[in-house]
């Protein structure tokens, strides 16, 4: 059975209705797919962090992890936001086992930007035999990103480059869940859904506007984790679970990068 890695940004963990749950559980017992879900959580960890009055300073626009940020962000996402996914699947009948990336090793990773935001990293290696065991004996992954370094150093890592490392590594398609059906631009006063972008389709919107703020990296990373060899990315709108449905049987929804041309679905 092919599988499908799904990434849910911590933005949009609380709109996602019961039926997203439901579906992904189905698309298993269905055997339609094996899926595996990385999870963000970047609001609830600046809220936490503002609560325990923890300041925060930032290169470039990205935030260094302190050894004190990190306690903070794996509390957060290994805890909380990780076994609330997993009492949602469970809610709904489903097997989900919530594990971070230093369980098992199952992320590996080293420093970025030669340790100058602290404990931020990228992947170097995924462990798949833990997910495939999980898969096996019929349940569904749910992975924080947080990932073992050197001896016992631990490293936060960006959600949607997590997701890509993953799938990647397991060879398979990423979706990236959203709160909007996808890449959309009005032209002649309609809204229309752009189905497909390569890399340079998604510069040119970038500098003209109509893909910003928050939708930026978020093509960005999707379009990254094809150079890393996935097969292909597609934002979908999580808040219409039928999309997935629709996506997995091959038919035009959500917005889907790759490098060139379609891939098109066996």
């Amino acid at each position: 059975m092919k599988k499908v890695v799904f990434k849910v940004g911590g933005s949009i963990l609380q709109e996602l209705p019961e039926s997203f749950y439901k579906l992904l559980i189905e698309l298993k017992e269905k055997k339609v797919c094996d899926p595996v879900i990385v999870h963000g959580g970047g609001p609830e960890i600046n809220q936490a962090l503002e609560q325990m009055q923890i300041e925060s300073t930032f290169i470039d626009g990205l935030r260094v992890t302190t050894e004190e940020v990190l306690e903070v962000a794996q509390m957060v996402m290994c805890g909380a936001i990780n076994k609330r996914i997993v009492s949602l699947f469970q809610n709904q009948n489903g097997k989900a086992i919530g594990l971070s990336g230093v369980d098992g090793k199952l992320l590996q990773a080293k420093p970025i930007k030669d340790g100058k935001l602290g404990f931020v990293g990228e992947v170097t290696k995924v462990e798949t035999a833990w997910i495939d065991m999980i898969l096996q004996a019929g349940g569904i992954p749910v992975i924080s990103p947080i990932a073992a370094g050197e001896g016992e150093t631990h490293l936060n890592i960006n959600g949607d480059t997590a997701a890509g490392a993953v799938a990647e590594a397991l060879g398979c398609r990423l979706v990236l869940i959203s709160n909007i059906p996808g890449v959309m631009e009005t032209i002649d006063q309609k809204e229309i859904i752009h189905h497909h972008l390569t890399k340079e389709e998604v510069e040119a919107l970038i500098d003209s506007g109509v893909i910003y703020g928050g939708m930026i990296p978020k093509v960005r990373s999707a379009l990254a984790s094809l150079q890393g060899g996935v097969e292909e990315s597609v934002i979908l709108n999580g808040l219409e679970p039928g999309d997935i449905l629709k996506y997995l049987d091959g038919e035009k929804v959500g917005t889907i990068l790759s490098e060139k041309e379609v891939v098109e679905h066996v």
